[in-house]
């Protein structure tokens, strides 16, 4: 919170933009004037502060979290790390940039980035809900205004859906490739579903691919010489992002 408080004083004392500067989303947030009825004269410091914490949040710490379990995972199991080597080879050539329109053809890829978004979702716990009425839900009474919260987490994790669901293995949305984490499939919703999903969901798309691919291809990856596959930590850091409890430790070489 200290962080994005920062940013926001720093912009009140640099006062408002010059002529030739374009605004940016926190100067239109600065300069909104509110009714007064239905909604604030002006947004408070303290809401200030937490939609720019939200941004980073949705923008970086989930981009980054998911990028490194991908990455752990694939150093995990080399045997798909080279799967996906080869495929990026095949799309985007010898010595080619990974671009956007190159997702769409790399499907191991995006099992891949399927996989991880199972087993570590970047939510753990989706953002709550709220009961509007007393309902009856699986034999468990729900009584009105009750605030829900959705275990994405154990989601991914429930046998009655995945077959070996702890086990790290992409090709299974090879062969469920209909299945997508945008909203449809309650068996893969990391970022929710419904009118309350995550508006996000292309940009992220986009850049873990983009990220975790141009990672792959440009360099080769070693884990440190402290670490074994037998000793890697897969521990979790259970807060309001899933990163790892210990980050990777892992060493680039770039590819000749």
């Amino acid at each position: 919170m200290k962080i994005a408080s920062g940013f926001v004083q720093e912009r009140i004392k640099r006062g408002p933009a010059a002529e030739d500067h374009k605004k940016d989303f926190l100067d239109v947030l600065l300069d909104f004037q509110g009714s007064g009825k239905n909604e604030p004269p002006q947004i408070s410091d303290k809401d200030l502060n937490i939609i720019i914490l939200e941004i980073f949040m949705a923008g970086s710490e989930t981009t980054s979290s998911t990028v490194e379990w991908a990455l752990t995972e694939l150093l995990r199991h080399p045997e798909c790390m080279a799967k996906v080597k080869a495929e990026l080879g095949r799309v985007v050539g010898a010595n080619g940039k990974l671009e956007e329109n190159h997702i769409d053809d790399l499907q191991y890829l995006q099992a891949v980035v399927k996989e991880t978004f199972r087993l570590h979702p970047p939510i753990p716990f989706l953002v709550p809900r709220k009961a509007v009425r007393d309902t009856n839900f699986m034999g468990y009474h729900i009584p009105k205004n009750t605030q829900l919260f959705v275990n994405v987490w154990a989601i991914g994790r429930e046998a009655e859906l995945w077959e070996e669901p702890s086990s790290f293995k992409p090709e299974r949305f090879l062969d469920l490739n209909h299945i997508d984490y945008k909203g449809q499939h309650f068996e893969l919703i990391p970022f929710g579903a419904g009118r309350r999903m995550c508006a996000g969901v292309p940009l992220a798309h986009r850049m873990v691919h983009l990220v975790l691919g141009s990672l792959v291809y440009h360099f080769d990856w070693q884990l440190d010489s402290s670490i074994t596959l037998e000793t890697m930590d897969m521990r979790e850091n259970l807060a309001m992002v899933m990163r790892k409890l210990e980050p990777l430790k892992a060493l680039p070489k770039k590819k000749i």
